[in-house]
């Protein structure tokens, strides 16, 4: 939380950033998981380009996809069961195939320069998504990094961003979000912030549908990006 004495006109600049998909690409580790707990029920495994536009909506929701995609029923206790392994087994394959995107290092590294304060907003749950972007070896260029299970709520609920926004310390009319799925554009537009998606993340339909503010093909193109929607502080 900010501190108090503050005003909200001296709080920095932020940009929140969703994580599997926008920062990085994580497909490989979590189809991974998936198709260890589809063998595990004696289903059959998914091939990844089968399996990568079910991953955006958490683990619970690929879990669910993925027993759909091989014909099962799946009840609510054996998907809570399935949850707990599920995030047991990833806990121990965040990074086997795991990488940043081009250009995300170069991209955080102008925008801090420029004044803005940095955090990840995801729903992946907050223990694995740490030690992930330390893995990824970025960790420490963000003021916060929240979860799923940070807050009471998680995207799309707006409150996932706005108290990730407080907890960095950043002033929530200078913000914007950067994500790749509905989620992360639906949260942010309900949060009156403006959102910049990537194109090439986890979604099921195209990232256009979703009416974001800006859409950028590769990281070289964010801070324009967020330059065109945010002021911008100089140093």
């Amino acid at each position: 939380m900010s501190a108090p004495s503050r005003s909200p006109s001296s709080l920095p600049p932020i940009a929140v950033f969703d994580l599997d998909g926008t920062l990085a690409e994580t497909a490989g580790d979590l189809v991974g998981t998936l198709n260890a707990i589809l063998a595990q029920e004696g289903l059959k495994t998914l091939d990844l380009a089968q399996a990568r536009d079910m991953i955006g909506a958490g683990a619970k929701a690929l879990i669910r996809r993925g027993f759909e995609a091989a014909g099962a029923d799946l009840d609510d206790d054996r998907l809570e069961a399935l949850f707990v392994a599920f995030l047991d087994h990833y806990g121990r394959h965040l990074c086997d195939h795991s990488h940043l995107f081009p250009g995300v290092t170069e991209a955080l590294d102008t925008l801090a320069a420029r004044g803005f304060t940095l955090a990840v907003c995801t729903n992946k749950v907050e223990a694995h998504a740490l030690t992930l972007l330390e893995l990824l070896g970025v960790s420490g260029r963000f003021s916060a990094i929240c979860g799923r299970d940070t807050f009471a709520h998680f995207k799309p609920d707006p409150r996932h961003i706005t108290l990730t926004i407080e907890r960095a310390g950043g002033d929530p009319a200078r913000a914007v979000m950067v994500g790749d799925s509905r989620a992360d554009i639906d949260a942010a537009k309900a949060a009156g912030i403006p959102v910049i998606a990537v194109p090439f993340g986890y979604t099921d339909l195209p990232v256009e549908a979703f009416g974001p503010d800006r859409v950028i093909a590769h990281f070289d193109e964010l801070v324009a990006a967020v330059e065109a929607l945010v002021p911008v502080a100089r140093g």
